[in-house]
């Protein structure tokens, strides 16, 4: 209901809080309930003050079930109260208020009641004041933003407080289901909102600690990671990333060492984690132990099976915080390169693997500037062990 309030609609709504589109139009609508093919009840929308969390001083909706029952059971006012710890003036007071004649005291049509006498209904000084609706309306319409008319208001009218506004009250007021000031702007016509974010509702926010996590296991973050993102000293250190196709159907991975810069990428047939860990076994997993220590990646759906991959490998899988690419500059800059490959909009399955080994040869061998102009394959295999000697017989 909160969702509904800042604007979006039932089934954006029903989708952030991770419930059906259906039960989102049941909550928000009310629905009929059948027997024999006969509507037989009607379940009314939920109020949003009845689901909210309110404060202990107000009976609860199962304290007034608990109440209804002894209430039925005969049991005294004050005995009622000492159950409950309640006061025996607030239990009288309940029954009284909230109790029909007809059929007498209903826990929910009780809860349902004080909810209404609970709510305080007042009108935004935006909608009561025509002359400050007017002003804002104008500013909006040469696309200010609420927080330069809320300056501007203080500036204009210094002896007026009526006429000041903050801007949050602003982005209340112009988010508000069917609000006079949500018009588009004569220069912009083509977006509806006058806000230069073109949005018309408030983007749900929700606390970090709150979020659903994104996999079932906790995420190593990057901050556990024993270096810096600027520190390179030590080889085997790998930063990881997908490059995605047309459509979001396709994709290839990316990997780039941090010290030498060797670019290895992942003919990926689908788009998942089982593929994924094959990927990097198949081209990581012929390196010495030093040569493959940790793989940073980004927080993708795609490496569900980064146990694994870290039981298989040696390595562990660290994860780069939201909307954070520079924490893994290298890869960023290696994914630039590869689109030039790889352009934005196409289908990436059209790459066979040796057509992949051999864009990744071909960048592999090209002098870098921030490698004093060596080529990533020249440093890379010094890093490697020399292979054994056999002996000479004699």
């Amino acid at each position: 209901m909160e969702l509904r309030e800042r604007g979006l609609s039932i089934d954006a709504a029903a989708r952030e809080v991770g419930v059906s589109r259906t039960a989102g139009r049941n909550w928000a609508n009310g629905y009929r309930i059948y027997r024999a093919g006969q509507v037989v009840a009607f379940v009314a929308a939920l109020d949003r003050l009845e689901v909210r969390e309110i404060s202990p001083r107000f009976l609860s909706e199962d304290e007034r079930i608990e109440l209804a029952d002894l209430n039925r059971a005969g049991v005294s006012v004050r005995e009622i109260a000492r159950r409950l710890g309640r006061a025996p003036s607030t239990i009288s007071r309940e029954l009284r208020r909230n109790a029909s004649l007809a059929k007498g005291y209903r826990p929910f049509d009780a809860h349902r009641r004080a909810t209404a006498r609970r709510a305080r209904h007042h009108r935004r000084r935006v909608e009561a004041n025509v002359e400050l609706r007017r002003v804002i309306g104008e500013l909006l319409s040469q696309r200010w933003s609420p927080q330069q008319i809320s300056r501007h208001l203080r500036q204009r009218f210094p002896d007026e407080p009526e006429m000041w506004l903050c801007h949050e009250s602003i982005y209340q007021a112009l988010y508000q289901p069917g609000s006079p000031l949500m018009r588009p702007s004569p220069l912009a016509p083509q977006h509806r909102s006058p806000l230069r974010t073109h949005r018309d509702h408030r983007r749900a926010q929700q606390r970090t600690d709150r979020r659903r996590p994104r996999f079932e296991q906790p995420m190593r973050s990057i901050h556990e990671r024993p270096f810096p993102p600027d520190d390179r000293t030590e080889a085997g250190h790998w930063e990881g990333d997908l490059i995605i196709g047309k459509d979001q159907r396709s994709a290839i991975g990316t990997l780039v060492e941090r010290q030498t810069r060797l670019v290895r990428l992942l003919h990926l047939p689908q788009r998942d984690g089982d593929t994924l860990h094959d990927a990097l076994r198949a081209r990581l997993g012929d390196l010495p132990p030093e040569l493959r220590r940790s793989i940073t990646w980004d927080q993708g759906t795609e490496m569900a099976r980064r146990l694994t991959i870290t039981e298989t490998l040696g390595a562990p899988v660290y994860f780069c915080d939201s909307r954070s690419p520079w924490q893994r500059g290298s890869n960023e800059n290696t994914n630039g390169l590869l689109r030039d490959y790889f352009p934005k909009g196409t289908d990436l399955r059209v790459h066979p693997a040796e057509h992949l080994l051999d864009i990744e040869n071909e960048l592999n061998n090209r002098p870098r500037r921030v490698l004093d102009d060596c080529s990533p394959t020249a440093l890379f295999d010094a890093l490697l062990p020399s292979p054994p000697h056999t002996a000479l017989q004699r």
